[in-house]
């Protein structure tokens, strides 16, 4: 094995074994490898960090999340709950079928999945076990959901993908809504086949005056996913545009509609914002001095050359990227391994005919199953602050969820007008 091979392999898995955080694995890789391997000068560091954060598409992140706080504690939460609750009244498994259709609509005004499981989880969990569901089942149901927040814009995977990619933002908005819809349906068939097999019958009617006055009080909830998506799907302005119309409106609805947020509340959540932030953003800036290297070392043309001389069929190449991705979820956060491998794996998308915003939504709703697999699944460790749920009862609760998607994922891998519909040529 070559020094560079250590350094850039060997080195990160060594260290990883041994529990350091991931930016700082990041960084002790790149550094020993730039000054002891390659030889070259220290601050290329300095300046490949200011690189990776010199894009204006990271705007959008600090916005959508502060966005997607405001709405899960401003009063905007509990109204989605009740109008998807209206709707889905005479229909079998109506409790977890509300949870899963306002994880649904709530992820199309956040971009987190631990926002979504802490804005939904923290109003329907409760109810789901007082209605006779097991503690299993329940939070296996929560935080599987939360995965979709992050195909259905707006979502931080794609904003982060968009930027070592470079590929358009908004296209890859576009692509994810149909993905997201499919992952979505697949859950909402697997609880209906539960409720059946456990006998359950529709436990509420589907009322019209219920319909209208939950919409009423809604209205201003409702509309805040028209108002974000609809302005950038109507080019009235950009992704990044579109994260500050969110933030504002969510502050305007919260603080000034509903006023349900005190402004020190308001200021709470902003320093929440700025925590996460801060988080996301140190290992952007770190991931990209990595992937650097692994670009200027020509590791990622290596790499397609050996996944070439294969001769492999392209649906086989994909299932493997597909199980390597699976596998990297359960130990690596979303964010760094979206950055980190997607300057390694797009040349071999790209190699064998995938498109690349296709190939984006390969890899986020990949990465996206890691976030509610242990051991290191972020809804979980969220879940479990929020209600309280043993972490034992939510394993086993994830297992047919995460059964179900992968049907999803194969469904959206191998059809690619899944991802390209809007993209299609008539």
């Amino acid at each position: 094995m070559s020094g560079l091979q250590w350094t850039l392999a060997a080195l990160p898995i060594a260290l990883l074994v041994l529990g350091y955080p991931f930016f700082v694995i990041l960084l002790a890789a790149a550094s020993v490898t730039l000054i002891f391997v390659l030889g070259m000068p220290a601050e290329l560091i300095h300046t490949q960090i200011y690189a990776a954060l010199d894009k204006y598409a990271l705007i959008a992140i600090p916005f959508f999340v502060f966005a997607g706080d405001l709405m899960a504690r401003g009063g905007i939460s509990q109204r989605l709950v009740r109008w998807v609750a209206s709707m889905i009244g005479g229909v079998r498994g109506y409790l977890p079928q509300t949870a899963l259709g306002t994880t649904v609509v709530f992820s199309a005004i956040s971009g987190s999945t631990t926002a979504a499981v802490a804005a939904v989880g923290s109003m329907t969990y409760g109810r789901l076990r007082q209605a006779g569901y097991s503690e299993r089942f329940s939070s296996g149901l929560i935080v599987s959901a939360a995965a979709i927040d992050n195909l259905i814009p707006p979502s931080v995977g794609f904003i982060l993908y968009s930027v070592a990619a470079e590929t358009s933002l908004l296209r890859l908005f576009t692509a994810g809504i149909v993905p997201g819809i499919v992952l979505g349906g697949a859950f909402a068939l697997y609880i209906y086949a539960y409720t059946v097999a456990r006998g359950e019958r529709p436990q509420q009617r589907f009322a019209l005056r219920e319909f209208l006055a939950a919409t009423r009080d809604g209205v201003w909830s409702i509309l805040a996913p028209v108002v974000v998506l609809g302005g950038l799907y109507a080019g009235v302005f950009s992704p990044t545009e579109a994260a500050g119309i969110a933030c504002v409106y969510a502050l305007i609805i919260a603080g000034l509609v509903y006023r349900e947020m005190s402004w020190r509340e308001i200021v709470e959540s902003a320093s929440r914002t700025a925590v996460l932030t801060a988080q996301i953003f140190i290992i952007v800036a770190f991931s990209g001095v990595y992937s650097w290297l692994l670009t200027v070392s020509g590791t990622s043309e290596a790499v397609t050359q050996v996944i070439n001389g294969l001769n492999a069929p392209p649906w086989a190449i994909l299932l493997a990227i597909n199980v390597f991705l699976l596998v990297v979820g359960t130990c690596i956060d979303t964010a760094s391994a979206i950055l980190v491998l997607t300057p390694l794996l797009v040349p071999i998308g790209i190699a064998i005919g995938i498109d690349p915003v296709h190939f984006g939504v390969i890899l986020v709703m990949n990465l996206s199953l890691g976030t509610f697999t242990p051991p290191f699944g972020l809804n979980l460790f969220m879940a479990q602050a929020v209600f309280r749920a043993n972490l034992r009862e939510m394993y086993l609760g994830i297992v047919p969820f995460f059964l179900v998607s992968l049907v999803a994922l194969q469904l959206v891998t191998y059809i690619p007008w899944l991802s390209l519909w809007a993209f299609a040529k008539p």
